[in-house]
């Protein structure tokens, strides 16, 4: 069976991915699936750095604006949505790209890996999560350890959701997560792919991920965070997770200042767009573009477009 067309534009966050998809997708006749877990939610615009209406010149996006922050938005959600898309945009004639920096949810998609193995289990999710609460995290990671050493050498302590999937999935299977996940990891991608990903100097990065949270203050993205802390202001939801929007909880709380508030969103965003790096180094097929070997940004579009046409 002949495979379908698939382009990636993906990188850390603040690297530039829209402006450059948006010329990428008129390029190539393409309409864009947004790959990020949170500008799929309405009324979280400005600390998304969501695209506008402006700014998608009229390019199709799919995956933006359809939630509310009360709904929960998950990998498996996501890759249902976006085969979905991929099924329209090729019907009509069209490449689907894929733009976003939720490498998770990447990886699912382009190796169609299978997540309905998992069976949620509200109770004992609730009960894992309270022993992290009483006990620490420290004593999710070593029941981990105990049961799947590998898993627990690859998920941060600090994780918990990771640690309760990995948990769960021990507990109702008998197998080790690392074990399914090593098995997932040996698939081939049904899709004829270009896997892209955007880079920069880390300090240039980092300037720009300071310039964007100024931005966003002046923005109003302090409404926004309100708007969200009403609807769910005991943290329950996948929203009030959002970097940009879990700091200012505590604020709304009175336990700390503005400047802490935005203090901490610049650190947590310079930590996550580390930690994308970190993900993309580890996945085969990508293709870097690193700004610094380009002149400008016409000339990164030329070279994913010749390496598209070969």
């Amino acid at each position: 069976m002949e495979k379908k067309p698939l382009v990636i534009l993906t990188g850390p966050t603040a690297v530039g991915k829209t402006a450059l998809s948006i010329e990428l997708a008129r390029k190539i006749n393409a309409s864009i699936i947004s790959a990020d877990s949170m500008q799929i939610y309405r009324g979280m615009d400005v600390g998304t750095a969501k695209v506008t209406k402006e700014e998608m010149q009229e390019i199709r996006h799919y995956g933006i604006d359809i939630l509310s922050p009360d709904q929960d938005y998950d990998v498996t959600r996501f890759v249902k949505m976006a085969k979905e898309a991929i099924e329209e945009i090729t019907s009509e004639g069209k490449i689907p790209l894929v733009v976003g920096g939720t490498g998770f949810y990447i990886q699912a998609l382009l190796y169609d890996i299978d997540f309905e193995e998992e069976k949620e289990d509200s109770a004992l999710r609730l009960q894992l999560a309270d022993i992290a609460r009483q006990n620490g995290k420290e004593a999710l990671h070593e029941m981990l350890a105990s049961v799947d050493p590998k898993s627990a050498a690859s998920i941060p302590c600090g994780n918990v959701k990771r640690m309760v999937r990995a948990l769960e999935y021990y507990h109702h299977t008998g197998e080790k997560f690392s074990e399914y996940n090593q098995r997932q990891s040996q698939k081939k991608s049904p899709y004829d792919f270009h896997y892209f990903v955007l880079t920069d100097d880390r300090a240039a990065l980092y300037e720009r991920i300071n310039q964007r949270v100024d931005l966003m203050m002046e923005q109003g993205i302090v409404e926004e965070a309100e708007k969200l802390f009403s609807i769910d202001p005991e943290e329950k939801h996948t929203a009030a997770k959002a970097i940009g929007y879990r700091e200012f909880y505590p604020y709304f709380r009175g336990e700390c200042t503005l400047e802490d508030v935005v203090y901490r969103i610049k650190l947590d965003t310079r930590h996550f767009a580390k930690r994308q790096l970190t993900w993309f180094r580890r996945e085969e097929d990508v293709e870097w573009f690193d700004r610094r070997e380009y002149k400008d940004e016409d000339e990164i579009l030329r070279d994913m477009l010749r390496r598209i046409k070969e």
